[in-house]
């Protein structure tokens, strides 16, 4: 991305603030974000934080913007882009919407048919700038848009692009959704080992530093997670009686069960944001 890019936030959130972040430990001029939030106290805390300048106003905000980020909640996200589609149509801004749920025929209708979209799904670990970004374009986003859009996006973690929109409903049931499931493992990991005798204290950071291990050793290793589980479960061992446990509880279709439901959801959801 180059350095004179002006990116423009609508919305201040914790989405927005993590991207802010994250760009500026990029390299990103904070001068060259600009930030459009209601909230004064949130305004004076982005500019105390990140020295970016901030708005009350969503249209001085964007003036002149390279991209627009819509960080802004699914259920106010018409209004927001209805006020500002013919601006950003006129400067050929590129929109970029974080906002869950909204799909590109909806952000085009209210963008305006000509606006050059990207649809993203960042998911909660981007607060750590470990996320995993899954991005959607439509026909009139340029090549040079497409490397900003992912340049922007990568500030906060790895990033991905998708050809089906249909594909966006899978992705929020398992990287949008994921890390709540990952949570989940990791609380009943801790309740055991303090049912077991374990103090607190020690039952999380086992708990955690064993996910934070398990997790590298995906990243960095070329196999499979099942060729990985199997390396570490020794035939008669206590790992393997653990899985058989596991096993037994039908993991594998709860685990799909769960991502189906949530996919489901996610097409609920945007079918009734469309009908907004």
């Amino acid at each position: 991305m180059h350095r004179e890019t002006r990116v423009s936030f609508i919305g201040g959130g914790n989405m927005a603030r993590s991207l802010i972040g994250g760009l500026i430990a990029d390299g990103h001029s904070s001068t060259r974000i600009h930030v459009a939030e209601p909230d004064s106290e949130r305004r004076d805390a982005l500019a105390r934080d990140f020295a970016v300048p901030t708005y009350a106003e969503n249209r001085a905000a964007v003036e002149q913007a390279d991209a627009v980020i819509l960080a802004v909640k699914p259920q106010v996200i018409r209004e927001v882009a209805e006020a500002l589609g013919e601006q950003l149509r006129q400067q050929q801004t590129l929109a970029i919407s974080v906002a869950a749920g909204v799909r590109l025929r909806d952000l085009e209708r209210w963008l305006g048919a000509d606006a050059a979209i990207v649809r993203t799904m960042p998911n909660t670990p981007a607060l750590v700038r470990s996320a995993a970004t899954a991005l959607l374009a439509n026909a009139r986003v340029s090549a040079a848009q497409r490397e900003l859009a992912e340049s922007l996006l990568r500030a906060v973690g790895q990033t991905l692009w998708l050809d089906d929109e249909a594909e966006m409903d899978v992705v929020t049931a398992v990287s949008g959704s994921g890390p709540a499931y990952f949570f989940l493992l990791m609380e009943a990991l801790e309740e055991a080992a303090v049912e077991r005798g374990l103090d607190r204290e020690r039952a999380r950071l086992l708990v955690l530093e064993t996910a934070t291990g398990a997790a590298r050793m995906a990243l960095e290793s070329s196999d499979a997670p099942g060729t990985l589980r199997q390396r570490v479960t020794s035939p008669g061992g206590t790992t393997e009686r653990a899985l058989e446990v596991l096993e037994q509880h039908n993991i594998h279709a709860a685990v799909k069960g769960a991502v189906a439901a949530a996919a489901a959801r996610a097409e609920e959801i945007g079918n009734l944001l469309g009908e907004q």
